[in-house]
This record gives C-alpha cells, sequence and structure tokens, in this order.
C-alpha cells in the first residue's frame, strides 16, 4: 500500500518593479511568484476585488500608472492540472506619486554684482540617485540645455557661470533624472539673474578750488555711497602712466578714507584715483575717475588807497585788498607796531572790514602809519603772499575859532550871545553851526538863530545854561572841510534876586545896633555893588553890603529894598523882597518859672525856664543871690537845670537875656526861690526790667509800692520835653503806685522818681529809650562800691549768632567779649562814669552813666526855708 505524502501549501509573493513610490506615467509591473511546480494559473486582486484584466497571468503591468491605480493588491496560484491552489500573497501597496519638483537657489543671493560668479544647485529632496539637466532660455525665447563648458561648470546638482557669463536677466531651469527609471521630475521653477554693476568710488580734492597753491597739502577723500565697512586703496600714475599704489609714508598720510599729500609733495599735474574693499559683497567698488593736481605759485595782492596822498586829518581812508585771477577771498589787514612788529587789524570801532576793503576811522587815521593785507580763502590752509605797505601821508585839517561876544561869562537869563567862527589859511570857506544835544549828540542849529556869513547870533529867549556850541568850516575842495572849532559852553544864570536879613531880628528895641545885610547868590558874579533904597526914598541910603544902624531909633523904622549891579557893566540884580524893620521904645522883661512847686526835695532835677516872647537871637544869663553881671552863670539857653537838688542849692534866682553886639540887656526877671527840704530814699523806685535802657516797643514797669508806705506815692517824671508830669494817659496806666507802660517810644526817654504827697521824693533814675537794634544792660540804681557788676549787650530779635561785643566808658574801649558781657568783680569810685556797647554788625547801643556810691547810705534831712 502506497501512503500518502503531504506537502504544505506554498504561498504566492507579490513584487513591484520599479519599487514603489512609483511616480504618474510610469510603467509598473506586479509580478506573482509562487515558486515551485508549474502550470499555475493566478488570480489578482486589488483592495479585495477582483482584478480580471490579470487573471491566468503572473505579471500584471500598468503601462501608464494613475492614480487610480493605487492600492493593496494580492494573487494565489491555481493548478491547472488538478484542483489544487496557493495560498493568498500577502497584500503589497501600489503607492503612485506626482512628478517631484526640483529647488532651484542661486549663490551668490541676488542682486549678482559684476564681474561675480554664480553657483546654480538644483536638489529634489526626499529622493535619492537623481543626475540633474540644466537649461537657459536663448535669446528667442526657447529652452536650451547648458552642459559643462569653459563658461559653465557641472558638478553634481551645481552649475557655476562663469564671471564674465553672468548677464543680467538670463532665466536658468533645472530637472531631475534618474537611471532606472524612464520619467523625469518636473522642471524647477526657473530663477533669473538680477546683475549689478558695482558700486563707484568717488574722488574729490579738498581744496576744492583749482589751482593749488604752492606749499599747500591736499586732502583726497574716497566714498562709496550705499555699503559700509570700505577700507581704501589709493593709487598714484607713475610717470610710466603706470598705476601704482599709495600707502602711509611721510609724503602720504592715510587716515580712513582720506589721503592727505603733503605740501612739499604736491606736484603739479600729478594723478590719484581710489577704490574701496571690504569683507560682504560687494567685495570691492569700480575704480574712481582720476584727479590731476593743478598747482600755482602763491598770489601778490594790489594794495590802493583812496582818497590819494596826502590824507588830511579827520578824512578817513579806505584801502582796498585785489588778488586778480582768483575768486574767493578774504582778506586780512595788518599794521606796523613799533614795540610788536606787524599786527594784525581788524573789525573795531576804529577799522571797519567790508569785504576787500578796510576803512580807517578818521581818528585813527596817523601820518606814518603802515598798512599790508594778505588774502586768504575758508576751504585753503595758506594764504596768499603779502602786499607791499602803504604808508599813510597826513597833514593836519585847519582849525576854526569860535569866539564869543559878550565876553563876560556868565550870561544873565534874557541876554542874547553871538558867536564868531574864523578859518584861517584857505578861502572859500562856509561855515557850519552845531550844538551838542544830550540825546543826538551834535546837532545842525537851526530856528531861533540868526545866521550872518561867519557870525551866529542866539536869541536872549533861547540862551539856555550849558548849552554847547561849535563850529566847522567846509569847501568845495580839498581840504573839504575843517576841524571843529573848540566848543564854547553857555553859562547862563537866573538873574540873581538878593535876599535880605536883619540882625538880630525884624523887631528890634531902642538903642540896639541893627545890621541889613544885603546877599546875592548864584549868577556866577562876585563883584557885585549894592545900594540899600528905603521906601518913600530914590536915594540910596548905603552902598555897602551891610547897613549898619548902631543906635536904634523910632525913625529907623520901615521897609528896606536892596539891588545889586555888576562893577564895570550895565547888569544888575532883580530888586530883593522888601524887609521891615520894627522899632519897640519898652525894653523887654523876661518871666523866670520852676518845674517844681513847692519845696524840692534833695535829689531831685529842678529846672528853671527863662521866657521872654519878643522875637528871636536871645542869649540867657542867670544869677544866684544878687544881680551881679560879674557872677552870672551863661549856658546861654533858656533853662538852667540843677540834675539833683541839694542844700546848696536853695536860693534866690534872676535871669536876663541880651543880644547883638555891643550886647543888648534885657530888665532882670523877678526873682524866684527855691526852697529845699525833704528827705530822700534811696532806691525805692522799682523798675522792671531792672535796667537803664529799653527798646522801642517794649513794655515798662516803674513801682513806688516798696515805700514803707506807699499811700499817696506817685511816679514823676521829667523828659526832653522839660516837662515834669505824673504817670498819666498819655504816658501809661497806673494801678495804686505802679505806672505800666505796655509800648515804649523814644519820647518815654527822661528822668523818673516817687513822690509823696507830703513832698518826699526818692532818689531820680535815669531810662533811656531807643529805635536802635542794640542796648546796654546796666544798673539803673547807682552801684556799691565793693559789689561786682556785670554789663551786656542785649538785641532785638533775632539774635545774633555772633555775640562778640566791645565795650566802652567815656568814649574810650575798655574790653572786646565773646561771650557779649563784661564783669568789673570790684567796683570803685573810679568806675562811674559814661558806658555803652558795640556790636561789629548791629551797630552800638545808646550811653549811659553808672554812679557808685559808698557802702552806707546816709538819709539826710535838710530844711532850708528862704524869705
Amino acid at each position: 500500500m502506497i501512503r500518502p505524502v503531504f506537502t504544505a501549501r506554498p504561498k504566492a509573493t507579490v513584487t513591484i518593479h520599479p519599487a514603489s513610490p512609483v511616480f504618474i506615467g510610469e510603467t509598473v509591473t506586479l509580478t506573482c511568484d509562487i515558486g515551485s511546480g508549474h502550470h499555475w494559473q493566478y488570480d489578482w486582486v486589488k483592495d479585495s476585488k477582483p482584478l480580471s484584466e490579470a487573471r491566468w497571468r503572473n505579471e500584471y503591468t500598468i503601462s501608464k500608472v494613475a492614480e487610480s491605480h493605487r492600492g493593496d493588491y494580492t494573487c494565489k496560484g491555481r493548478r491547472s492540472t488538478d484542483s489544487r491552489y496557493s495560498e493568498t500573497s500577502d497584500a503589497v501597496t501600489l503607492t503612485v506619486s506626482d512628478l517631484p519638483k526640483p529647488t532651484l537657489t542661486v549663490e551668490p543671493e541676488r542682486p549678482v554684482f559684476s564681474g561675480e560668479s554664480v553657483t546654480l544647485k538644483c536638489e529634489i529632496k526626499g529622493y535619492d540617485g537623481w543626475t540633474y539637466q540644466w537649461y537657459k532660455q536663448d535669446p528667442w525665447s526657447r529652452w536650451t540645455a547648458v552642459s559643462h563648458s569653459e563658461y559653465h561648470t557641472v558638478n553634481g546638482d551645481t552649475l557655476t557661470i562663469r564671471r564674465d557669463t553672468v548677464n543680467h536677466g538670463d532665466q536658468y531651469w533645472c530637472r531631475g533624472e534618474r537611471h532606472d527609471r524612464s520619467t523625469s521630475s518636473q522642471y524647477s521653477d526657473p530663477v533669473t539673474l538680477t546683475v549689478k554693476t558695482l558700486p563707484t568710488a568717488e574722488l574729490t580734492v579738498e581744496p576744492k578750488r583749482s589751482p593749488v597753491f604752492s606749499g599747500e597739502s591736499v586732502t583726497l577723500k574716497c566714498e562709496i555711497k550705499g555699503y559700509d565697512g570700505w577700507t581704501y586703496q589709493w593709487y598714484k600714475q607713475d610717470p610710466w602712466s603706470r598705476w601704482t599704489a599709495v600707502s602711509q609714508s611721510v609724503h602720504h598720510t592715510v587716515n580712513g578714507d582720506t589721503l592727505t599729500i603733503r605740501g612739499d609733495t604736491v606736484i603739479n599735474g600729478d594723478q590719484y584715483l581710489c577704490r574701496g574693499e571690504r569683507h560682504d559683497r560687494p567685495t570691492s567698488s569700480e575704480y574712481s575717475s582720476s584727479v590731476t593736481l593743478t598747482v600755482k605759485d602763491l598770489p601778490k595782492p594790489t594794495l590802493t588807497v583812496e582818497p590819494e596822498r596826502p590824507v588830511f586829518s579827520g578824512e578817513s581812508v579806505t584801502l582796498k585788498c585785489e588778488i586778480k585771477g582768483y575768486y574767493g577771498w578774504t582778506y586780512q589787514w595788518y599794521k606796523l607796531d613799533k614795540q610788536s612788529g606787524l599786527t594784525a587789524v581788524s573789525q573795531s570801532e576804529y577799522h571797519t572790514v567790508n569785504g576787500d576793503t578796510l576803512t580807517i576811522r578818521r581818528d585813527t587815521v596817523n601820518h606814518g602809519d603802515q598798512y599790508w593785507c594778505r588774502g586768504e580763502r575758508h576751504d585753503r590752509s595758506t594764504s596768499s603772499q603779502y602786499s607791499d605797505p602803504v604808508t599813510l601821508t597826513v597833514k593836519t585839517l585847519p582849525t576854526a575859532e569860535l569866539t564869543v561876544e559878550p565876553k563876560w561869562s556868565p550870561v544873565f537869563s534874557g541876554e542874547s550871545v553871538t558867536l564868531t567862527c574864523e578859518i584861517k589859511g584857505h578861502d572859500g570857506w562856509t561855515y557850519r553851526w552845531y550844538k551838542h544835544d544830550k540825546q543826538s549828540g551834535l546837532t545842525a542849529v537851526s530856528q531861533y538863530h540868526t545866521v550872518n556869513r561867519d557870525t551866529l547870533t542866539i536869541r536872549g529867549d533861547t540862551v539856555i545854561n550849558g548849552d554847547q556850541y561849535l563850529c566847522r568850516g567846509e569847501r568845495h575842495d580839498r581840504p573839504t572841510s575843517s576841524e571843529y572849532s573848540s566848543s564854547v559852553t553857555l553859562t547862563v544864570k537866573e538873574r540873581p534876586k538878593p535876599a535880605v536879613s536883619i540882625q538880630p531880628d525884624h523887631q528890634v528895641f531902642r538903642g540896639e545896633t541893627v545890621t541889613l545885610r544885603c546877599d546875592i547868590q548864584g549868577g556866577g558874579v562876585s563883584n557885585w555893588q549894592y545900594s540899600w533904597f528905603k521906601a518913600g526914598s530914590s536915594t540910596a541910603v548905603s552902598n555897602k553890603q551891610h547897613y549898619s544902624i548902631s543906635s536904634v531909633t523910632a525913625s529907623d523904622g520901615g521897609t528896606y529894598t536892596c539891588i545889586g549891579a555888576v562893577r564895570g557893566t550895565s547888569r544888575y540884580s532883580h530888586t530883593s523882597e522888601a524887609v521891615t524893620l520894627t522899632v519897640s521904645a519898652e525894653k523887654p522883661k523876661p518871666e523866670l518859672t520852676s518845674s517844681h512847686k513847692g519845696a524840692a526835695p534833695i535829689g531831685n532835677p529842678v529846672v528853671l525856664y527863662c521866657k521872654l516872647d519878643q522875637s528871636a537871637g536871645w542869649r540867657f544869663y542867670w544869677s544866684k543871690h544878687t544881680q551881679s553881671p560879674e557872677n552870672e552863670t551863661k549856658p546861654e539857653t533858656h533853662s538852667y537845670t540843677i540834675s539833683s537838688v541839694s542844700v546848696s542849692d536853695g536860693g534866690q534866682y534872676w535871669c536876663r537875656a541880651g543880644r547883638g553886639t555891643p550886647v543888648y540887656y534885657t530888665h532882670y526877671s523877678d526873682a524866684l526861690w527855691i526852697n529845699v527840704t525833704g528827705t530822700t530814699r534811696s532806691d525805692s523806685l522799682t523798675v522792671s526790667p531792672s535796667r537803664a535802657q529799653h527798646f522801642s516797643a517794649d513794655s515798662l514797669s516803674l513801682s513806688c509800692e516798696g515805700q514803707s508806705d506807699s499811700t499817696g506815692w506817685r511816679v514823676r517824671r521829667y523828659t526832653h520835653s522839660e516837662k515834669v508830669s505824673n504817670c498819666s494817659s498819655d504816658l501809661g496806666s497806673v494801678t495804686g503806685s505802679t505806672c505800666n507802660i505796655s509800648s515804649l517810644s523814644t519820647s518815654h526817654t527822661g528822668v523818673y522818681w516817687c513822690e509823696s504827697e507830703s513832698g518826699e521824693s526818692s532818689n531820680p533814675v535815669n531810662i533811656t529809650v531807643t529805635n536802635g537794634a542794640v542796648i546796654l544792660d546796666s544798673p539803673v540804681h547807682p552801684v556799691t562800691e565793693g559789689d561786682p557788676l556785670t554789663l551786656r549787650c542785649l538785641y532785638r530779635d533775632p539774635k545774633p549768632s555772633n555775640l562778640t561785643a566791645e565795650f566802652y566808658k567815656n568814649g574810650s574801649l575798655l574790653q572786646t567779649q565773646t561771650t557779649g558781657e563784661m564783669t568789673i568783680r570790684t567796683v570803685s569810685k573810679s568806675d562811674e562814669g559814661l558806658y555803652h556797647c558795640k556790636h561789629p554788625e548791629r551797630g552800638e547801643s545808646p550811653q549811659s552813666w553808672i554812679s557808685v556810691r559808698g557802702d552806707r547810705v546816709h538819709r539826710i534831712t535838710n530844711f532850708l526855708y528862704i524869705i
């Protein structure tokens, strides 16, 4: 028995040629291979659907593959001899893709500069094994293949175009091919070459204007616009017309984009050019155009003078400097100075520079002065040669002489004045008259003046004090004018009016000597002759300035005037105002009064007053006990003050007055008795603040409350008004025996004391009130011998930061203290005196008297009663 043999069912395999991916349009063959045996028939399935057109064949060929052929393919075999079949193959996927399109790039990036080669690169990404074909559009817009040649280099995926073959507007394409495939890629997009010419270097020359003058350096500047980062190369043409490089040397200075040629290296006809180079594209520029240097000798100016020599004093001179054949010059001017040599002349109040001219102000033109000029140009480093010098020849102008009529000075208001102008040595003059005006300077004389050839008459009401006149001559020939005359200043005074006075007074007494005085002030005249007239008479009573009547009588009374006349002229003053002299027959008698009513307590001040109502000019004489001229006291004022009355001051007093020379005396007054009595009490007036000096506007309290029995006591004062008064509403407010002053003023300065109804009084104290900034803090009462004493300088607010003060006694400096206070450790009688202090910034205090008393206080009671 034959046993059956079992073998595995074979499995079909599908292959695709060419391998996937397949491009649209290619021929594709799918092959079904079962591997063993023969007589197979094949069934094909695409995407699970039988493929009838491929049935029975082991190969399925698609001649032009399309998108519709894409899909999954399987096959299996069936034996034609029996019913056996193979297993179905694994599915294979046919992928159909569009033809790839190359990317064409250009190096360098556009634009391309003239002279650069260009490399094109063709690339199909995602597929390998490509070779590339290159195409260029010809002049007839046809595509022609580009192959390797002397103009084009093909290297794999690149095409390099030689620099001299790169043309603006040329278009190139590429396409890929593969040896194992029958189709090519698509064409790339075209690239169009954009070719720009290289930037051209521009070469400029400094100085800009040609020619260059001998000795000038020349700077060439190379500039390329539109790109940065250039370095520059310089070239000079040698004698064989070859261009050779120029580098840094002693003759040439290279600085960035400039080349400076040293002055002695600048040669007429030399040619230069430049070119730029850089690391980035474009790597070089075109050469600049060449420049050719034209070199000339320095020009020499011509200097001319206007007016022609000689020049007259007062004429201005204009110098003109000219360089012919060249433009753009400015001119420098020079003058010979004896000490400094050649010095530059510039625009000033004396010289006016205007382009090519120098005008020398008339008062600056001097005989023998020498001037030169030289040209300069702002764009050049060198100047021209100096001109030849010109020497000024100057002659003085004739001078006008001015005289005045009348000859005397001053002129009185209302008098006319005639001026005469004269010029010697030249003829044909006409005269110009000028007046000095404070606002306008010299102005021509016009109305109110009469001009008659060489004279000018000024009308009387136009003659003004201080007016200044001068004249000058003018003529048609040179000199066309004279010097101005010296000016004359009119001194005009108001016709003076005498002032009259009567001594000793307008009201006098029979027997007095009277002097009438006539004074004429102003007018500028000293040689006056005087005349006195009495009302009712046209005949002068005196021709002297002082008219004295030695023993006046009633008949001398009346009204008097005086008038003055200038000796030797017809000029006279106004008449004075009238004065009236009144003569009284009765001799006057003064009235004597006292500041104190009743008895005067010891230590109190007493003031006597001698009152005389009639007229003025009196001096006063005081007698005590007897009417004896030999023993008279002569303070010459109408008051007599006893500052601190004592027993010896009691007695009988008279006064009389006198005036004039010789002295005319009044009658004696009636007698006045002074009774000195009472008990003095020391330090019984309390002052707060306790000091002798006070600032105005400060407050002050004066109190008699410290008395053993203050009832009936009151504060009394004596001030500069020479009145004794109580503390009342005009002084302050009163509370009991206390006087309060809320706001001090200088009128409160005076002597203060306490006084009882029975006549007792305290020692007086001095109070000083000042508007100043500094006071002295000194004791208001006397200081006891042996005690210490401290004085301080006090200030109004604000207090100064520097307290340094000087302390004075009787006007002499005692000490300078930085603390602002001084101390006398042990007071003695010799320390009495007037003290004040002084601050370097705030000023000084008033003076105050400091009294020193013994170590014991005696109470003295004296009764003196004179009947």
